[in-house]
């Protein structure tokens, strides 16, 4: 749930905070007086756009920072959360809350920048709305609107009945898998000509590869081997001559007519004399010596196999010139190197399997666009007869709900009717209102007015709701062009929600004020600025006598207001037993 906001400079609150708690919280006050701005707030936080003509005027920056706690918050939402978290490198705090904050600033050209950060970590304001998009939901009047869009009505009815999320994923599955194949079909037969073109273009490629067979690195090894082939003969001279003065003329071959001993004699000669001095100090020296004259052999012997190879093949280096020309005839048209040649190699080969067009190809793509166009049908079908069984039962509810909400005579139908299959399915959802028993079910957009449409909205919450929790629900003038008997049931609705959510309300009606569980009032401080007071007691009955028509400074207006928050006090405690 959302625990807390701060907001700096946005609208005409120059900084202010406010604490949530579980359950219903209103936020009221005069109008202009900034309580929308709360709600400005959380759409910045949850990736909104950011206006910079919302910056409080005569500053450049505004700034909103949430906490949301795990409290109450079911396992899968809170886990989805943290892996938004988690993989933009952030982490929770040492409470396990998440810190998201946004922050908006003026340009010099007077255009808006915006920086988000979650978890102690900057991020696109991407990643705040897939964070939000799971603990966070925000309807007002624009939200109001979205309403009335097909995609959002089909929406409503796939979340009404659980069981239509997996037939909606196999339908998904299923017409992704037939768009592919059946793209695929279309290429070969629809580009036989040039896709031949291409096979032999392929064909002579993995030909040319082939026959050449490079080995991975096997050009880096050429550069090395050439350039030793090339001085051959300076180091036949350096080891030949490393390996005399270590074994002496004799070793090579030759005669030594020299006093001078080899330098393995003389190690050998040495080590012998300390270790036999009797002295153990000279003795450990003279074994590191015979240790040194070990390594010596290994070295002497190492040479003269070096020396071996030098005079192996006479005709190595021309070889090794006319390897390297063939690798680079395919470097030069492939890859930088003998590997990417051969990277090169393997996804012309997957190419080349791909866009076989022989007639047995074409045959066997053919069939099996046929068996995924059924399979996709199936899908349809279980999909449709998944939504037309839940439709009467969503349009039911919603009839019941409305009927609480002072709209008794309506009657909300749920239409399903055919369309051009699509990625969601090959339905056309749309929710038809009857406003009076006597009146025809016609559109929403064509039947409902401002008011009906925000019952509308608010009874849909209501029931899709259903029995989970945890998250947090955020209506703006839900109650907008509402009044009497209406506001009270809106009120008792939003009660019930909070029983299962956190809901937060801006509302001007004290009918829908009274049933909160926690009233913060936005009220003017000075000419130019706001703050956000939370209110109990006789402040608050004040403020519910201010909303009832403005008769915060009389006795009437303030039993009323008491007489108000009584009665739907009692209510909100019997819905807790």
């Amino acid at each position: 749930m959302l625990a807390d906001i701060t907001i700096e400079n946005l609208g005409a609150i120059p900084r202010a905070g406010a604490e949530f708690s579980p359950g219903l919280t209103v936020l009221t006050g005069e109008t202009g007086a900034g309580k929308t701005m709360v709600v400005t707030g959380l759409r910045l936080l949850a990736g909104g756009r950011a206006d910079a003509s919302r910056i409080r005027t005569g500053q450049k920056r505004a700034t909103v920072e949430g906490r949301f706690s795990r409290e109450g918050m079911p396992g899968d939402i809170a886990a989805a959360a943290d892996a938004v978290v988690a993989e933009a490198g952030g982490r929770d705090d040492e409470n396990g809350d998440w810190l998201a904050s946004r922050a908006v600033s003026v340009t010099a050209d007077g255009a808006g920048r915006s920086r988000a950060h979650l978890g102690g970590r900057s991020v696109p304001a991407g990643t705040l709305a897939d964070f939000a998009s799971g603990v966070l939901a925000i309807h007002g009047q624009h939200d109001q609107l979205r309403l009335l869009s097909a995609d959002e009505q089909l929406a409503a009815l796939d979340r009404f009945d659980p069981a239509i999320a997996p037939l909606a994923e196999a339908y998904a599955r299923a017409y992704r898998e037939h768009r592919r194949l059946a793209r695929d079909l279309a290429e070969r037969t629809g580009k036989r000509r040039e896709l031949a073109q291409e096979v032999d273009r392929l064909r002579f490629a993995l030909d040319e590869i082939d026959k050449v067979a490079p080995e991975a690195g096997e050009d880096d090894e050429l550069i090395a081997q050439i350039r030793r082939l090339q001085d051959v003969d300076a180091l036949r001279e350096s080891a030949s001559g490393a390996l005399g003065l270590i074994d002496g003329a004799e070793a090579l071959g030759g005669y030594d007519d020299s006093t001078a001993e080899p330098a393995a004699v003389a190690l050998g000669r040495a080590a012998s004399t300390l270790t036999g001095s009797g002295d153990e100090q000279l003795a450990a020296l003279g074994r590191r010596l015979a240790a040194v004259t070990t390594e010596l052999s290994e070295v002497s012997a190492e040479l003269g196999g070096y020396l071996g190879e030098l005079d192996a093949d006479p005709e190595a280096l021309e070889h090794a010139l006319l390897r390297q020309q063939e690798l680079k005839t395919l470097t030069r048209k492939y890859a930088p190197d003998a590997a990417g040649v051969l990277a090169w190699r393997d996804k012309a080969a997957a190419r080349l399997e791909r866009i076989d067009v022989s007639s047995d190809a074409v045959e066997k793509l053919t069939a099996a666009v046929t068996a995924a166009k059924k399979e996709l049908d199936d899908a349809a079908r279980a999909l449709t007869d998944a939504r037309t069984g839940a439709a009467s039962g969503l349009g039911e509810a919603v009839s019941a709900e409305l009927a609480g909400l002072a709209m008794g005579d309506a009657r909300l139908t749920v239409e399903v009717r055919p369309a051009t299959p699509g990625p969601r399915g090959a339905d056309e959802v749309e929710l038809m209102l009857a406003p009076a028993a006597d009146a025809a079910a016609r559109p929403l957009a064509q039947s409902a007015s401002g008011g009906e449409l925000s019952r509308v909205m608010l009874a849909l919450e209501v029931i899709l709701a259903g029995e989970s929790g945890g998250t947090t629900l955020v209506f703006d003038e839900v109650d907008s062009g509402v009044g009497g008997h209406a506001a009270a049931e809106i009120g008792r609705r939003l009660a019930r929600l909070s029983r299962s959510h956190q809901v937060i309300v801006v509302t001007h009606l004290p009918q829908v004020a009274a049933y909160a569980d926690t009233h913060l009032h936005v009220e003017k401080a000075t000419a130019d600025s706001s703050e956000v007071t939370d209110l109990t007691g006789e402040r608050r009955v004040a403020e519910l006598a201010r909303m009832l028509a403005g008769l915060a400074d009389t006795d009437t207006g303030r039993a009323h207001a008491a007489e108000l928050l009584e009665r739907a006090q009692a209510e909100v405690a019997a819905m807790g037993d």
